[in-house]
C-alpha cells in the first residue's frame, strides 16, 4: 500500500499518517491513546478468536456440520431479557444505511428514516482519508455541525433527523495507517474507539447514546469480546455503564445458531440482531466451500421466501422477541430512476413484496438504501405497527427451526447460467473498480452494491469453477470460460467508465476466482492495493 506521509508519533509506541484535512480534529493525542489501551488489552483476544475460525472451517471442512450450541441458554435461565431500550431507538421501523460520508449522512439523517447507520465496513472503501473524513463528519452531524456544498446546491441538517448509529469494520480487518507498539491497529477497536471518544458523551447529553451495529460476528465469544470492550471503554471515560447499545448483524452461517448465545453476552448492551441477508449467503457459500452438494444457484434465485433463508429469518424474529430485543429486516438495495419510470414500478413491486413479507413475519423494522424508499418502506410498516413502536409482543412460539433446516440450501429447480455468470462478472468488475477508486457503496444495475454483494459474486464464481457446474448450455464452468467471459464483460465495462482502475479489478477478480484457496475476505486482499 502506498504510503505518502511521513507517519507523526503523537503517543509513546503509537504512529499514524495523518494524510487528512481533518486530522487534527480526529486523531488527537487523548483520541490516540485511548484506542491504543483498548487495542493493547483486547487485540489478543481478537486474535485468538480470529485462529479459532479457521480452526471451525477446517472442521466443516472435513465434513462436520454445525449445530446449535449443548447446554442452551433457555435450559439455565428462560426468562432473561435485554436491557430495555432508550426512548430513540425504541422506534426503528425504517432504517437507512451508506457510508459514513459528509453528503451522505446528511441526505440520510434528513430522509424521514427512524435510523441511519453511518457505514465505515461494507460501504466505505477505507482509504485513509475516507476512515477519517468519515469520523470528523459523523462528530460534526452528532453536534448538527455538518454542512456539505457543490457548485450547485449547500446542504446541511433539519432540526429534526434520524437517529444516528454507525458500523465500525469487522473483527478481520485492521487499520494500516495506525500502529500501536510496531502493528497495525484493529479496525474495530479503532473504528469504535475513536467514535466512542469523540462522541459517548456528547450523544448522552442531547438524549440519546452511542449505538452500533457488530458486523460478521461468527460466536457468541466474538460478541463477549465486544462486551468486555464495551465495558471498558465506558469505564475509561466515565460514561454510566449500559449506555451503549449495540444491535448485531447475523449475517453468518455459524452465528445463525448462536442467536440466542449472542444476545446473552452483549445483553446489558444489546439493541437487538439485524437479518443480514446479503452476507449471509456469501458465508454459506464460504463455509461449505468444498462441498458440491451445497453449491448455489444463480444469485437472482436465492431469495428471502427459499426455505433456508425463510427459517433462518423466523428464527431471528422469535429468539428477539422472546428476549426483548428488536428484530431488524434487511435491505432494500434497489435505487429509483428519474429515467425508467416502468422499471422503477416493477422494482418497487418487490420491495413491497419483501417489506410486507418481513413485517408480517414480526420484524420491528427494515433496511433501505435510498431516501425515495423510506416513505413505501414506512407505509407498509405503519399499516402493521400503527402507533406501536415495533412488535416485539409478537413471540412466535410456533416457530420450530432445526439446525438442519439452516443448513439445507436445496432450491428446487436450481440452476447456474451463463447470465448468471455473466452478472457475476460484471457486478465483480465494477464494485472491485469502484472500491479500489475510493467509493465503497456502487450504483450499478439500479442497485446500491457493497461489499456483500460482490463477495457473493466472486465466491460464487470460486464455486462454480471449482466445482465445475453445468450452466444451463450443459457445458461445465470452467477457468477457461471464466476468463472468456470476464475479457468481455471488461471491454463493455471499460466503455462505458474509462477512468476507472479495471487492470487493477480484473487482476483481483482473477485472485479471487481462480486461486486454488478460497479467500476469506476479498476486501483483505483489496486493502493492500489501495493508494
Amino acid at each position: 500500500m502506498t504510503r505518502h506521509n511521513a507517519r507523526m508519533p503523537e503517543v509513546p509506541s503509537v504512529e499514524f499518517t495523518r494524510g487528512s484535512e481533518h486530522a487534527d480534529e480526529v486523531l488527537t493525542p487523548e483520541a490516540m491513546d485511548f484506542v491504543a489501551q483498548l487495542h493493547r488489552s483486547f487485540n489478543p483476544e481478537r486474535r485468538r478468536l480470529l485462529a479459532d475460525r479457521a480452526f471451525r472451517q477446517a472442521r466443516i471442512d472435513a465434513g462436520e456440520m454445525p449445530d446449535f450450541l449443548p447446554n442452551p441458554i433457555e435450559s439455565r435461565d428462560p426468562d432473561w431479557r435485554v436491557a430495555p431500550a432508550p426512548p430513540d431507538f425504541d422506534d426503528r421501523r425504517v432504517e437507512i444505511t451508506g457510508p459514513a460520508e459528509p453528503k451522505m449522512l446528511i441526505n440520510a439523517l434528513n430522509s424521514g428514516a427512524s435510523v441511519f447507520m453511518a457505514d465505515f465496513e461494507d460501504a466505505l472503501s477505507p482509504t485513509w482519508d475516507n476512515v477519517v473524513t468519515g469520523h470528523w463528519a459523523v462528530s460534526e452531524a452528532v453536534r448538527r455541525r455538518l454542512t456539505f456544498q457543490t457548485d450547485e446546491k449547500a446542504y446541511a441538517l433539519n432540526e429534526a433527523v434520524a437517529t444516528l448509529c454507525i458500523r465500525p469494520r469487522g473483527w478481520h480487518l485492521v487499520e494500516a495507517h495506525v500502529l500501536v507498539d510496531g502493528a497495525p491497529i484493529s479496525a474495530s477497536i479503532f473504528d469504535f474507539g475513536i467514535w466512542f471518544f469523540h462522541n459517548a458523551r456528547e450523544l448522552l447529553d442531547r438524549g440519546s447514546g452511542p449505538y452500533l451495529y457488530l458486523p460478521k460476528l461468527e460466536s457468541h465469544l466474538e460478541a463477549a469480546l465486544w462486551n468486555r470492550i464495551f465495558v471498558a471503554a465506558q469505564e475509561a471515560l466515565d460514561v454510566p455503564q449500559g449506555s451503549i447499545r449495540a444491535t448485531v448483524l447475523i449475517e453468518t452461517i455459524l452465528a445463525a445458531f448462536e442467536m440466542d448465545e449472542i444476545l446473552f453476552e452483549l445483553r446489558e448492551h444489546a439493541a437487538g440482531l439485524n437479518a443480514g441477508r446479503w452476507d449471509y449467503i456469501f458465508s454459506i457459500i464460504k463455509k461449505f466451500r468444498s462441498r458440491p452438494d451445497m453449491v448455489l444457484p444463480d444469485r437472482s434465485a436465492v431469495t428471502m421466501t427459499v426455505p433456508f433463508m425463510r427459517v433462518y429469518t423466523e428464527l431471528l424474529v422469535q429468539t428477539c422477541h422472546r428476549r426483548g430485543a428488536h428484530a431488524m429486516g434487511g435491505m432494500a438495495a434497489f435505487i429509483p430512476s428519474r429515467r425508467d419510470p416502468e422499471a422503477n414500478e416493477r422494482a418497487l413491486v418487490k420491495v413491497r413484496e419483501d417489506k410486507e413479507r418481513e413485517s408480517s413475519v414480526g420484524f420491528d423494522g427494515t433496511w433501505v438504501a435510498h431516501p425515495d424508499l423510506v416513505p413505501v418502506a414506512r407505509e407498509i410498516f405503519d399499516s402493521v405497527l400503527g402507533s406501536r413502536p415495533n412488535q416485539k409482543d409478537r413471540l412466535r412460539p410456533e416457530i420450530a427451526v432445526t439446525g438442519r433446516d439452516l443448513v439445507d440450501v436445496r432450491i428446487p429447480d436450481w440452476a447456474v447460467t451463463e447470465r448468471g455468470v455473466r452478472a457475476n462478472v460484471s457486478v465483480g468488475l465494477s464494485y472491485l473498480a469502484s472500491w479500489l477508486a475510493g467509493n465503497g457503496a456502487a450504483a450499478i444495475n439500479n442497485l446500491m452494491e457493497d461489499a456483500a454483494t460482490a463477495e457473493i459474486s466472486r465466491s460464487q464464481l470460486w464455486q462454480w469453477r471449482t466445482h465445475a457446474v453445468p450452466l444451463d448450455d450443459g457445458a461445465p464452468m470452467t477457468a477457461e470460460r471464466y476468463t472468456a467471459i470476464r475479457d468481455e464483460e471488461l471491454a463493455t465495462l471499460r466503455s462505458s467508465l474509462p477512468d476507472y482502475p479495471w487492470a487493477d479489478a480484473a487482476a483481483l477478480l482473477d485472485e479471487l476466482v481462480l486461486s486454488d484457496d478460497f479467500a476469506e475476505f476479498l476486501t483483505l486482499s483489496a486493502y493492500d492495493r489501495l493508494g
